[in-house]
């Protein structure tokens, strides 16, 4: 279980962090044609990208224990 937390969180916080520092999320919703969510994004991303770190710590507390 701990190591399926370690990966959780990296490839999630990994993911998020690219949507969040990157464009690729804002060129993906305007070729969609949703472009109006864009204005949303940072009230989901940022709480997203701490919940996968906070998984990410979990695991590895649990690994290190």
């Amino acid at each position: 279980m701990d190591s399926k937390l370690i990966k959780v969180g990296l490839v999630g916080g990994m993911v998020t962090a690219l949507c969040c520092f990157t464009p690729i999320l804002v060129w993906a919703l305007s070729a969609l044609g949703v472009s109006v969510m864009i204005g949303y994004l940072d009230y989901v991303l940022f709480p997203l990208l701490g919940l996968f770190i906070l998984l990410l710590l979990l695991g590895v507390a649990r690994h290190v224990r």
